[in-house]
């Protein structure tokens, strides 16, 4: 391989010599599979190349920036109405007093909100600019402020804090820990946090699912494919086919690729015992285990 990019010239056509040397090198891993199989160094040669390939920055999924504004035609406040009531109660009963005020990292469009603002007082906290506007529009009457659930500080305390499935877009450690740290400086002594991700490592499986609704004219049908490509880090992906109807009748498709984090239940209970939460595991509804964390103190 070393011999090969030596005999590739370098000058001023450079970038397209070395899109040349890659080309040839794809082709030439696929001939040695094809010949000997997987070979442990070249398996672990892909690992490193896909793992580096994930530290470098990703563009922020298409679903919450340009095509926030058809978010409630991905996901209708209707559907959310019994997981949320589910969620509310575990918050009640783990609170020691009985909760007024609720914190909700990553919030995005206010499906969850919708339903929880009936039983707290609700702030609501995401990234997205576009994803606030499409919350605003649904709960008027709740606080919205951009920020980041890894790093936001709002200088107060809340009885409960609930961090639905953007907790996925964690997806190191470290940025898992930091935002654990965010939910714990914002949960008033005795109070509770609800975490709710997807999936943890034990129990992933890979899925496919379908979906959407119409409104004002407009429509949208998606396709979504959920698969772990490497069992060996700490990610998954989940790619999306959306079909957009316009009100004229014309239909475009958008693929929207979202990474998300995939960490095992202990990996999960070590790091919310080590910001100094109490934590029990609940299997909900959905079969998800969901982790109920209490911030002692009371």
């Amino acid at each position: 391989m070393a011999e090969l990019l030596e005999r590739l010239p370098i000058g001023e056509n450079e970038l397209a010599y070395r899109q040349e040397a890659v080309r040839r090198i794809d082709a030439l891993r696929e001939r040695l599979f094809a010949a000997y199989g997987e070979m442990a160094d070249s398996v672990e040669f892909l690992r490193e190349d896909r793992s580096r390939s994930m530290q470098q920055p990703q563009h922020p999924p298409k679903l919450y920036t340009d095509l926030a504004p058809w978010w409630p035609l991905l996901s209708s406040p209707a559907d959310y109405a019994d997981e949320a009531e589910f969620a509310a109660q575990l918050l009640v009963e783990a609170c020691a007093s009985p909760p007024r005020t609720a914190l909700e990292l990553g919030s995005g469009g206010g499906n969850n909100a919708s339903h929880l603002k009936a039983h707290f007082q609700m702030t609501l906290v995401d990234l997205s600019p576009g994803m606030l506007a499409v919350s605003r529009a649904l709960n008027p009457e709740c606080e919205h402020v951009e920020g980041d659930m890894r790093s936001v500080r709002l200088g107060r305390l809340f009885d409960a804090v609930f961090v639905h499935d953007a907790i996925e877009y964690m997806t190191t450690e470290d940025d898992l820990r930091r935002a654990m740290e965010t939910v714990f400086v914002h949960c008033r002594p005795g109070g509770a946090a609800l975490f709710v991700p997807d999936h943890v490592r034990e129990t992933f499986q890979p899925d496919t699912k379908h979906g959407g609704h119409d409104g004002e004219g407009r429509g949208m049908r998606y396709l979504e494919w959920t698969y772990d490509p490497d069992a060996s880090d700490t990610t998954c992906l989940t790619d999306f086919a959306y079909l957009l109807r316009e009100a004229d009748g014309s239909v475009r498709v958008e693929h929207d690729r979202h990474v998300c984090g995939l960490f095992g239940r202990e990996d999960w209970l070590r790091l919310l015992r080590d910001v100094g939460f109490q934590v029990r595991i609940v299997t909900d509804p959905y079969r998800r285990e969901i982790f109920v964390a209490v911030k002692p103190g009371a």
